[in-house]
């Protein structure tokens, strides 16, 4: 683990049920790192593969997708969808060697805000034993060569 170091997470959030929750959190002021960066989605289906790989190249060291609970989603089965999808990308990371625990699908209703905040946390400390993503860190090394700021990584949501 790198001393100091304090990862950049992605919470890609269902606007119904997991930013609802996040906005829970917020009104019952419950503490979670400030490096979580919420993403509200009209649904956790709409997640894209791409758009999760995407958030690892832009410098995000964990990632995770927070949707509707199982049978409890408002577009009948998105929150099933992007579980699959975050499945097959789990796979893939793991097979390219970045680790399939960076990736994680969780679910939870909008009143759920001690949950949400707890979620944030696990992932952190998660992330925080798991090191900087090795792409963060080639991003690091290339900016720091060309004594520049390395690529795209403040555009993180």
């Amino acid at each position: 683990m790198a001393e100091g170091f304090e990862p950049k997470i992605v919470a890609f959030s269902c606007y119904y049920c997991a930013y609802a929750a996040a906005d829970v959190a917020g009104s019952m002021r419950l503490e979670y790192p400030a490096a979580v960066r919420v993403v509200e989605l009209p649904c956790s289906g709409k997640i894209d593969p791409v758009l999760l790989l995407r958030a690892f190249e832009e410098g995000a060291d964990g990632v995770y997708v927070a949707g509707c609970l199982e049978g409890d989603c408002h577009f009948q089965r998105g929150n099933l969808r992007a579980k699959k999808r975050v499945a097959r990308v789990k796979a893939l990371l793991d097979e390219i060697g970045l680790g399939g625990d960076r990736l994680e699908m969780f679910n939870l209703s909008g009143s759920m805000g001690p949950r949400f905040a707890e979620i944030a946390r696990e992932m952190t400390e998660r992330v925080r034993r798991l090191g900087p993503s090795p792409i963060r860190e080639r991003l690091s090394a290339r900016g720091e060569a060309a004594g520049t700021n390395p690529g795209r990584e403040g555009d993180l949501p």
